[in-house]
């Protein structure tokens, strides 16, 4: 059933694309296959695979075929992404404020926080890096601004500049947390999470007790309400994925499509070449490690926003064995400090840019291009519109021209999803790495929270 309808999508996309080119009528017959194997799938999904899974990859497929041939439905459908994404951002802070103060509080070790808080830190600048490094090497073999002509009308960017490393690190901590639940400000949450969970475990456990309570309770219905969330996933995805579409075209200039390949190519080297033998040195099961993961990424491949992902990637990790009080701590940290996806294309942009605007970056200069980025990219989940701004600030700072910048605007959606699946499967193994790090990481594969189990049986 599966193998039918990928041969009938793919029979339809080839048969859409070479009979313009031999000039033969297509009688409506490429539309009619990519239709006939959405529905083989939307058959797969429901009868074969009654899983939210399979049905999010179904919405992405309808997506994509909803924007090609009905672009005004698909930019009129495009609220259903604004609900599901508005479901999930009311998850994100509760859900990290809960797990967190519940997981530090009833560990009680205070000291196994501060291991874990330097282990993460000194994982997520190793990886980040080596990130840096690939998207350095890939822009610079692929040239693939070499050559290219600035298009004559100029779309604004924004002028706003990121946060130096130094406000950075003060818009870390927190001023008021309703305002920081509001506003959605996951570090500020976590961090003040931390601090609340170190202040109630030197607490009398007596006294201590009910917060605790109210805490595991909030989780618990947090995770629940996270379950009923994914039931619009797939609607969600498939608005997403036709907007996208249907704003910006079915072609691509040859050397954006030159830079999406060679960037989708380096993640794809990364992922085989430094996430593949960190969890192999970690010893950790590949195959259940890539079961848990594949949805979590899957959600943020298609909506690129790595927040919708959070509470799923959450549960399944939680499933995989990773104890709530590693994963509350790690994965959260990890939204403002391994971004591995946004950090490889980074230096894979600003590369770009040098070579369309036709300057030469000598070693030195990509070094210091380097630094740059890995302090700037610290605090691109604080800003609007960050990768723009990150990238403009290290235009500036190297003396390049930022109009070059504009014309990555075209791709940007694609390479979002590309950046924001990395950025969810990095964050994912860095919590079984530091819980197999900290010797808690259990290979039960049963997991012990009732809603947990619940959200893995659908």
């Amino acid at each position: 059933m599966l193998v039918g309808a990928v041969s009938l999508l793919s029979g339809g996309v080839t048969y859409g694309i070479l009979a313009p080119l031999l000039h033969v009528p297509t009688f409506g017959l490429d539309k009619g296959l990519r239709i006939a194997a959405i529905l083989l799938l939307v058959y797969w999904a429901g009868f074969l695979r009654k899983k939210i899974t399979p049905w999010i990859v179904v919405g992405m497929i309808a997506g994509v075929e909803i924007g090609l041939d009905a672009p005004t439905l698909a930019v009129n459908m495009h609220f259903l992404s604004d609900i599901f994404l508005r479901l999930v951002r009311t998850i994100v802070a509760p859900l990290i404020l809960a797990t967190l103060v519940s997981g530090i509080a009833g560990h009680g070790d205070l000291k196994s926080v501060g291991r874990m808080g330097w282990k993460s830190l000194l994982y997520f600048e190793v990886v980040t890096t080596i990130a840096l490094v690939i998207g350095l090497v890939a822009a610079n073999l692929s040239h693939a601004g070499i050559g290219l002509a600035m298009p004559p009308d100029m779309v604004a960017v924004p002028t706003t500049a990121p946060l130096q490393w130094q406000d950075f690190l003060a818009h870390v901590f927190p001023e008021n947390i309703a305002k920081s639940i509001a506003e959605g400000q996951v570090l500020q949450v976590a961090v003040f999470a931390l601090l609340f969970g170190m202040a109630l475990a030197m607490v009398p456990r007596a006294k201590a007790e009910p917060v605790l309570r109210l805490a595991e309770g909030l989780s618990e219905a947090m995770f629940r309400f996270t379950n009923l969330v994914m039931y619009v996933a797939p609607l969600g995805v498939c608005s997403t994925m036709a907007y996208t579409v249907a704003r910006m075209g079915p072609g691509v200039l040859l050397h954006l499509g030159k830079l999406l390949l060679v960037f989708y190519a380096a993640l794809i080297v990364f992922m085989l070449c430094v996430l593949l033998p960190v969890a192999l040195l970690a010893r950790l099961p590949l195959r259940r490690l890539l079961k848990h993961i594949s949805g979590p990424a899957a959600i943020g491949f298609a909506t690129a926003a790595s927040e919708a992902a959070l509470p799923r990637a959450m549960e399944e990790m939680e499933a995989f064995g990773v104890p709530r009080r590693v994963l509350s701590f790690v994965i959260p940290a990890g939204y403002s400090f391994n971004l591995d996806g946004a950090t490889l294309y980074l230096a894979m942009a600003m590369v770009f840019v040098a070579q369309v605007a036709n300057v030469h970056l000598g070693v030195g200069q990509q070094i210091l291009m380097m630094g740059t980025l890995m302090l700037a990219s610290k605090g691109v989940a604080g800003v609007p519109r960050a990768v723009l701004v990150v990238l403009l600030a290290t235009a500036s700072t190297l003396r390049l021209p930022s109009e070059p910048i504009v014309i990555l605007l075209g791709i940007d959606a694609l390479m979002d999803m590309g950046r924001t699946a990395t950025n969810v499967i990095g964050n994912c193994l860095a919590s079984a790495v530091i819980a197999q790090w900290e010797g808690v990481l259990s290979l039960d594969p049963v997991p012990s929270d009732p809603a947990i189990a619940a959200a893995m049986a659908e």
